[in-house]
């Protein structure tokens, strides 16, 4: 076991690049990174970026608290998105540890069931740590990030678009909404940022202004907004002309590959 007074923090890693970019920076600081990687959904090559590593199922919440212990974790970081699909899945199964919390809960959305986990860590000795407290250097600095600016009709776009996007978010919808001409032609639900853009951009035809912001009330111990290459690739498939997010709110996902990509595609990136 390690000892208590190790540098140690537990990492509930997801889907996609995010948890590799905490991992990094982690190490660069000189943490101990025990993850736990979510079957179906984590990378098997985060293994080589931490310390320790174990699959869990969805809905093993009492596993993952024991091993947690085991390793002497009382600090948590979320990063990573979890496939919505498992919501409704009759394979999973939870344990009574994630039945009780279920059972408890007011309503199903991501906050709701994310907050009663961190409420369940609190009282397992592990806060739930801000996911973005080691990345600062990656949150969108304002400005344009890309070669060409956004034209007159995409600034509308945006502004309508902010607009509508923080009212989707304060009742905990989605953080992306697609604008094309002050229409809203999709809001990002249950199925995430990409397949929201790819729904929207199809009925836009091209051109679609897409905007991506942190809800009023934003928790950045999960959910934080994150863009990177294959967000850009995403709008690119559907001729997507503009990309607004918000500066110093929104972490990017190497960023010199997503405004490269973002420049040959004729994207703007803006954070406003």
């Amino acid at each position: 076991m390690a000892s208590p007074n190790s540098k140690i923090i537990g990492l509930i890693a997801g889907n996609r690049q995010f948890p590799f970019l905490f991992a990094r920076a982690a190490r660069e600081q000189g943490y101990k990174i025990v993850a736990a990687g979510i079957a179906g959904d984590t990378s098997p090559f985060l293994y080589f970026f931490v310390d320790k590593f174990q699959y869990f199922k969805v809905g093993e919440l009492k596993k993952l608290f024991k091993y947690f212990h085991e390793n002497s974790v009382n600090q948590v970081i979320m990063a990573g998105q979890v496939n919505q699909d498992n919501l409704f899945n009759p394979a999973v199964k939870l344990d009574e540890e994630f039945k009780a919390l279920s059972d408890a809960l007011r309503d199903r959305k991501a906050d709701t069931i994310f907050s009663a986990v961190a409420d369940r860590l609190n009282k397992e000795g592990m806060t739930l740590l801000d996911s973005v407290f080691l990345l600062k250097k990656y949150l969108a600095p304002r400005g344009t990030l890309t070669k060409h600016a956004p034209s007159e009709s995409q600034l509308k776009d945006i502004e309508f678009g902010l607009t509508i996007a923080k009212l989707v978010g304060s009742i905990d919808i989605g953080q992306t909404v697609v604008i094309k001409e002050k229409a809203i032609v999709a809001i990002e639900a249950m199925e995430g940022t990409d397949r929201a853009i790819a729904r929207g951009g199809q009925i836009a035809r091209e051109g679609a202004v897409v905007v991506k912001t942190s809800k009023p009330a934003q928790d950045n111990r999960f959910d934080v907004p994150v863009i990177g290459p294959r967000t850009v690739r995403t709008m690119a498939a559907v001729k997507a002309g503009c990309l607004a997010i918000e500066a110093g709110k929104t972490l990017i996902i190497d960023r010199e590959k997503t405004v490269r990509l973002a420049n040959k595609a004729g994207i703007c990136i803006v954070a406003a």
